[in-house]
């Protein structure tokens, strides 16, 4: 492997040779030299790329270490002047301010990966801000997440009120007149602020983008470009833009072919081309340390050779002492007696149909049915029995919105009911009041018996708390769990309209009377600020452990005053178990490629960003 990869192009063509001579003297199969020329031919590849980068590493060290033993400060920038004098970067997003605007100076494209709640929107406002005062103003473009783009208008507002924000969002009809404004040059912009939806969701949409000049773009959660295969991906890359730069918390998620497209995004003119090589010796899954082969490490090391330019990532033990510690738990959850009745009877059903392997429909996501009933019967079908269906479906033609309904047909929507979905319906519904379910059954769950002790000594702390769920309708099940324990509660989820969830923050960190604030997993991980909690619990866990950290980071962030205290609760002997050591695995490939060859994490890369902390007098 060694001699692999220190060939260059003339030791491919002697390695040719000496395979054709193998294949006839010795009968190895031709399939398995030619995979071997290709591996060869992949690695070439990947050291050219590495050269570039050390080479592109090298003139920006050279740059900042000269400039410092000279003693020239023209280059250090400072808070840009047209932001408000009310409000400070701190030493480290002036770090990231110099670290963007050094790496734009050399032509360079960037990914800022600081780790979530270090405030990459600020560092990424003040250089726009910077390119600003410096005469480039614009137009720039900022493509968002939809549940995000509240919260940027807002930091633009507060931070650098001065300049143009344009809101690209709304109807078809409305975007019509806006594209038209905006090519007509009738409203005046520095920036435009759109969603990811919005960007590329029509061909008018993704024509205004390609024609439009722009300067810089700025891609937040650029992990959501993760896939290079991806149809938004291809569409993004076709922007009009003549620098960009994402931010992301999470830049390696689940392998390194992942990481690899975020570089291609950023730097097309020197990954595109080499695209398909990259795809095939990156494309690997994550394994645990303990199984990583040689291979696998060096695959690590290439991947961070690579990226080092590029990417500037700090963590918070790093930059922020003064944070408070935020501590992990787990805790093991023991099903309730008929919860774990249903569990195992769910259980051996799914692998009598995987044997005998019927295509059942009702079965074909067979892990999504063992994760629901590891989190609450209710939300599964097993209380209400056919032979009651049938009797709640003649029922409802009492009803004054059925009377002239199909039996049968309201049957058929009955039955691919869950269960509290049911007994909602006997709540609405007051011929059907008879078959509500019994309270006991809604609070017949594992975790809620841990949950409710749990939260009655969080309460007499006088601490508050965070609780995210995958699914919304176990939030609902949750609701009628806290108004039964008597919790003030407030909840966010998918639903929640954009304009709403402003609000509903400000509410819950204002009112300290609220003791619990309820979110769907993935609505409410991203742009969202909730330092007045102090403890997050999963009430479930999510495949990707980043969609956790991202939920966890709504807490543990600059403003936190508290030490935090995450806690996941794991159905035991469930799926929820494998769940998480699959999860660990994950987060153990982020940390091979975040730790430098001391052993030191949050350093991408290290001596960049040590230089400039030290130039800087930071």
């Amino acid at each position: 492997m060694e001699l692999f990869r220190n060939l260059n192009s003339k030791g491919v063509i002697v390695l040719q040779s000496m395979f054709e001579k193998m294949t006839k003297s010795n009968g190895l199969s031709e399939d398995l030299i030619w995979d071997c020329q290709t591996l060869i031919k992949e690695r070439e590849v990947v050291m050219k790329l590495m050269n570039k980068c050390e080479e592109i590493s090298r003139t920006l060290t050279k740059q900042v270490t000269q400039l410092t033993e000279d003693g020239e400060c023209g280059w250090n920038i400072e808070q840009p002047s047209i932001m408000s004098e009310n409000l400070v970067l701190k030493p480290y997003q002036k770090i990231g301010l110099n670290w963007l605007a050094l790496l734009h100076k050399h032509k360079v494209n960037m990914i800022l990966a600081d780790e979530m709640g270090l405030g990459k929107t600020v560092q990424a406002i003040a250089f726009l801000a910077h390119l600003y005062v410096t005469g480039d103003s614009g137009p720039h473009l900022v493509v968002v997440p939809a549940s995000t783009m509240d919260n940027w208008i807002r930091e633009f507002n507060q931070w650098c009120p001065s300049m143009n924000i344009l809101l690209y969002y709304g109807s078809q009809e409305e975007r019509k007149h806006l594209r038209y404004d905006i090519l007509n040059k009738v409203v005046e912009f520095n920036v435009i602020v759109t969603t990811y939806n919005c960007a590329i969701s029509s061909a008018e949409d993704r024509s205004l983008f390609r024609r439009l000049k722009l300067n810089f773009a700025v891609f937040d959660e650029g992990h959501m470009l993760k896939n290079m295969s991806a149809i938004r991906y291809q569409h993004l890359m076709t922007l009009n833009a003549r620098s960009r730069l994402l931010l992301t918390g999470t830049p390696v998620q689940n392998n390194l072919l992942e990481l690899m497209s975020l570089l291609n995004f950023v730097m097309p003119h020197m990954f595109s081309s080499s695209t398909s090589e990259i795809k095939r010796l990156f494309s690997s899954k994550a394994k645990s340390t303990d199984e990583q082969t040689i291979f696998e490490k060096e695959r690590i090391a290439h991947a961070k050779q690579i990226m080092k330019p590029f990417i500037l990532r700090r963590v918070k033990s790093e930059v922020l002492k003064q944070l408070p510690p935020k501590q992990d738990k787990i805790k093991f959850c023991q099903m309730s007696k008929k919860q774990e009745q249903l569990y195992s009877d769910l259980l051996n059903k799914l692998k009598k149909s995987i044997d005998a392997t019927e295509k059942n429909s009702e079965l074909c996501n067979v892990m999504m049915h063992l994760r629901k009933m590891a989190n609450h019967p209710l939300l599964h079908r097993q209380y209400y029995t056919a032979d009651r269906l049938r009797t709640m479906s003649k029922l409802m033609l009492k009803e004054p919105t059925h009377c002239d309904a199909n039996p049968d047909l309201i049957f058929e929507d009955m039955e691919v009911m869950t269960d509290f979905e049911l007994h909602r319906l006997c709540n609405e519904f007051t011929t059907l009041s008879q078959y509500k379910l019994e309270k006991e059954l809604i609070l017949d769950s594992g975790k809620f018996n841990i949950l409710e002790k749990l939260l009655s000594d969080i309460k007499k702390k006088g601490d508050r708390v965070v609780l995210f769920s995958q699914f919304t309708m176990m939030l609902d099940i949750i609701e009628v769990f806290l108004r039964h324990h008597q919790h003030r509660y407030v909840r966010l989820d998918g639903k929640t309209q954009i304009s709403e969830r402003i609000h509903l923050i400000d509410e819950f960190n204002t009112d300290m009377d609220i003791f619990i604030f309820l979110l769907s997993t993935k609505a409410g991980g991203l742009g969202i600020n909730l330092t007045s909690a102090n403890i997050v619990i999963l009430h479930d866990i999510d495949c990707n452990p980043y969609n956790d950290k991202q939920a966890e980071d709504r807490c543990h962030r600059v403003g936190q005053t508290k030490e935090v205290k995450v806690i996941k609760l794991i159905g035991k002997g469930t799926i929820e178990e494998s769940m998480l050591k699959i999860s660990q695995q994950k987060l153990r490939l982020e940390q091979d490629m975040t730790t430098n060859d001391t052993g030191d994490e949050g350093t991408i890369p290290l001596d960049m960003a040590t230089l400039l902390k030290t130039s800087l007098g930071l």
